[in-house]
């Protein structure tokens, strides 16, 4: 007699379960296109860094730009809420690994003030750069229009998990489709995981979806609430909702993977499970022009009594400009991003960032490890 399933489980798989298999036709890196898309505006690399405080303030965004990036500023963290950040973040910077987390809740529980959205979003849009802010859905209705007549060219809507419909006694949540007709600018949304959410999303009219739940280095939600999938699964089920939405619409809506990425291996996997562009956040955290200083925080912090984030060290390695593009001074994949993503290519037989969708990946949980006993004993705590 056959036992009844409760549950049916399917197999998910992360950056270190996977591995690209070379092409027939290798290309010279400099023959590749990694150019990303978000309405009209082109962006040489395919590279967005994070909207977290410990990453990008104006000036970050101002130099992030000029290197062919796209830096999203967080709308909802210190830079918007006190007018000297600089002082805030030498706090969190400064403090024990006792007091910290008290620390983040509280410096979090001050209002956003909408005089700095203005002179934020202005100092970015002054020094030439495209200006991308970010805001979690329940601040959205209020703060898009603040940020929009600032002048802000890209609106990020991102949360822990953000679906198209959310059910609520207490307000009216935010229609995304609404939103659409009202910025009439490129919109990303985010984060999401599965195939059935990132349709829902796309047929609210955005532009481009973020990609991830929990990956983050500086992320504590699988920990707390048991939330999140691998996310090579992740991004080959959101790539394909979106070809899907593309047949069904004529529309072609870019994924966007957010977390987990450390490497210029995890950067070139994650564009063969179907990215069109990453988000990342560790490896930018340790460059020298990082305001965190050589610390890195989850944003979730702001929750007052269940903060999904955490505060870790990740030292300042090297200029964002050695980190993207070289040369590198480490062995470890963490340096010249661009470079390894431009390598990768061209040893897969992709000449742009649609081919290396088509890239052949196999299952290889030995992939790190095969070979590499030496280097493993090496980097042995």
């Amino acid at each position: 007699m056959s036992e009844p399933v409760f549950k049916e489980m399917e197999r998910a798989y992360g950056f270190d379960e996977v591995s690209l298999v070379p092409g027939d036709v290798t290309l010279n890196p400099d023959q590749t296109n990694t150019d990303f898309v978000a309405g009209s505006h082109t962006f040489s690399i395919p590279i967005l860094a994070s909207a977290m405080d410990a990453i990008v303030d104006p000036a970050f965004a101002i130099k992030f730009g000029k290197l062919g990036g796209l830096a999203v500023l967080n709308l909802e963290g210190i830079h918007t809420r006190y007018e000297n950040p600089d002082e805030v973040l030498k706090q969190i910077t400064q403090a024990s690994e006792k007091e910290v987390t008290a620390l983040l809740q509280r410096i979090y529980s001050e209002p956003v003030r909408e005089n700095l959205i203005g002179q934020r979003i202005g100092a970015i849009k002054q020094a030439g750069a495209i200006c991308a802010v970010s805001m979690t859905p329940p601040n959205t209705k209020r703060l898009a229009p603040i940020a929009k007549d600032a002048g802000m060219d890209i609106l990020v809507v991102q949360s822990t998990v953000t679906t198209a419909r959310h059910i609520s006694k207490s307000y009216r949540g935010l229609i995304l489709a609404e939103l659409c007709q009202q910025m009439s600018l490129p919109i990303i949304v985010g984060n999401c995981c599965s195939y059935s959410a990132a349709l829902e999303l796309m047929r609210t009219g955005i532009d481009s979806i973020l990609v991830g739940v929990g990956p983050g280095a500086a992320c504590t939600t699988r920990e707390v609430i048991g939330v999140g999938v691998p996310q090579i699964t992740a991004t080959l089920d959101c790539a394909a909702a979106r070809d899907a939405y593309l047949k069904e619409s004529g529309k072609y809506v870019s994924v966007i993977t957010d977390g987990g990425i450390r490497t210029g291996g995890d950067l070139c996997k994650a564009f063969a499970a179907g990215a069109d562009a990453v988000m990342i956040a560790s490896p930018l955290a340790q460059a020298t022009e990082a305001p965190g200083k050589s610390y890195h925080w989850g944003m979730s912090h702001s929750h007052p009594a269940l903060p999904r984030g955490t505060r870790i060290k990740v030292a300042a390695s090297a200029p964002l400009e050695q980190i993207l593009f070289g040369p590198t001074s480490v062995t470890d994949g963490t340096q010249n991003l661009v470079g390894a993503l431009r390598t990768g290519m061209g040893v897969c037989s992709a000449r742009t960032i649609r081919e290396m969708h088509q890239v052949k990946m196999v299952i290889a949980p030995s992939i790190k490890t095969e070979g590499k006993y030496f280097q493993t004993i090496q980097r042995a705590p």
